[in-house]
């Protein structure tokens, strides 16, 4: 029997609880709810998530301290930023029995000495399942292995959305695979960009495997990363499955939430004038490494090596990669758009491609553009077609398709919002001024004329 059950048959953690023998024959009821609450009081306390505790968190800084000494890239700072932690610990900055709050206290102490410096508070979790074939992660091929999306934008600008640079090697190439499908899919873009703008990192093998797509064999442009062991290079032992493309141009989409690896591609780009980087500054977190553990259930993440580019002799630890054009996060890949657009119109495939661009590049820009006040001048029926105003906007009906949105490119000239821009729509005026037809035209010359039925 529970000592805090009181009742002769009850199970306090589901709060079912048996009255008594007396209870039965009396009738009492005081000394039923007072066992129910207290029943229900321990429920709670059962079904709580266990707070984890630890009993020497000296003992667990000391094991901090002796891991970034012995592991960190740069021994002499490994050496300061161990004294650092032991005198705080010794001033009983750490003296916090939970965990979590263990993990942060030692974070904001080595956190501002290197960009990837953290505690990491990590409680016991399931184990990962094994990928298709019984290679990589679960979790990398539900996401992917970090293509996120691929688009082709209209005026055959290709965007690869990247989340993660996954890992591969001999054994496990689907996540190679998965770089070339999407590589595949872009081929015929006359621009492409890469938008790593919530890409926190990956592997460097992967920064190799993507940077090979873009500079000829044998350039040297790839990253050497310096440890207490040795160096080592970001070069990929072989080309790209789906071709170089030495002459697309290229711009990177980043952001301050574009860390370590990810960094790492747009830096590499950059330095080797093969790419534009469009956005804002990133993370800042440059030298690689991994987590130590400390106790079961918390480790530090210390960085164990530095890369430093062949080009500009250093990295963008602290400072992050910084952008050659400036642009909020959230506006920059309609920026990179506009960029690419405008790239491939000073070297088009042939005439249909520079006519494409141009057209897109105009419907991306008219989504800026003021609009026009006098709407009603063109709301009517023509033919199998309306034009309704909606929201201060003109739309384009017909039968049950959705609405299309226009956007003004001059006087009388639209352009269509969306997934339709290379489409344009051109309003014919008769007597008095009047709009009397509509003149819809494609990007390949067709045009579909309707005369104004109201």
């Amino acid at each position: 029997m529970h000592p805090r059950c009181e009742a002769t048959h009850e199970q306090c953690a589901g709060a079912l609880v048996v009255k008594s023998r007396h209870e039965r024959q009396t009738g009492d009821t005081t000394h039923m709810k007072k066992i129910i609450l207290a029943s229900v009081a321990l429920a709670g306390l059962l079904a709580a998530p266990a707070v984890a505790q630890v009993a020497e968190p000296r003992a667990v800084a000391e094991s901090v301290a002796a891991a970034i000494e012995e592991n960190f890239f740069d021994e002499p700072r490994a050496h300061a930023i161990a004294a650092e932690v032991r005198a705080a610990a010794a001033a009983g900055r750490y003296d916090i029995t939970d965990e979590a709050n263990l993990a942060a206290a030692l974070t904001a102490t080595i956190g501002p000495h290197d960009g990837h410096f953290r505690v990491e508070y990590r409680p016991p979790q399931p184990a990962a399942p094994q990928g298709p074939q019984g290679g990589g992660s679960g979790n990398d091929a539900r996401a992917a292995y970090g293509v996120q999306s691929i688009t082709m934008y209209p005026g055959g600008v290709g965007a690869v959305d990247l989340r993660m640079l996954a890992d591969f090697d001999p054994e496990n190439l689907d996540a190679k695979a998965a770089i070339d499908a999407a590589f595949t899919i872009v081929r015929g873009s006359q621009a492409l960009i890469l938008d790593l703008r919530d890409c926190p990192g990956g592997s460097p093998r992967m920064v190799g495997y993507l940077v090979g797509h873009f500079v000829p064999d044998g350039a040297d442009v790839y990253n050497t990363f310096r440890s207490r062991q040795g160096e080592r290079q970001e070069t990929p032992p072989e080309g790209p499955a789906t071709g170089r493309r030495l002459d697309t141009p290229l711009f990177v989409v980043i952001s301050g939430r574009t860390g370590s690896a990810c960094e790492s591609l747009a830096y590499t780009l950059q330095a080797a004038g093969r790419a534009t980087i469009v956005g804002e500054a990133s993370a800042g977190a440059a030298n690689p490494g991994g987590p130590v553990p400390v106790t079961d259930n918390l480790a530090v993440f210390v960085s164990f090596a530095t890369p430093i580019n062949p080009i500009t002799g250093q990295n963008w630890e602290g400072a992050g990669v910084q952008p050659n054009v400036n642009a909020p996060a959230a506006n920059a890949l309609t920026r990179a758009r506009e960029l690419a657009l405008q790239a491939a119109l000073r070297a088009p495939a042939d005439e249909s491609a520079a006519r494409e661009a141009q057209w897109a590049l105009d419907s991306l820009n008219a989504e800026f553009a003021a609009y026009p006040r006098n709407l009603r001048d063109y709301a009517g029926d023509y033919g199998a077609r309306s034009i309704a105003i909606e929201n201060d906007r003109l739309v384009l009906r017909r039968d049950r398709r959705p609405a299309l949105v226009l956007l003004p490119l001059g006087r009388d000239q639209f352009a269509v919002a969306g997934g339709s821009p290379l489409q344009r729509i051109t309003f014919e005026r008769g007597a008095r001024n009047r709009v009397t037809a509509m003149r819809l035209a494609l990007v390949n010359g067709q045009e579909f004329h309707d005369l104004r039925q109201d």
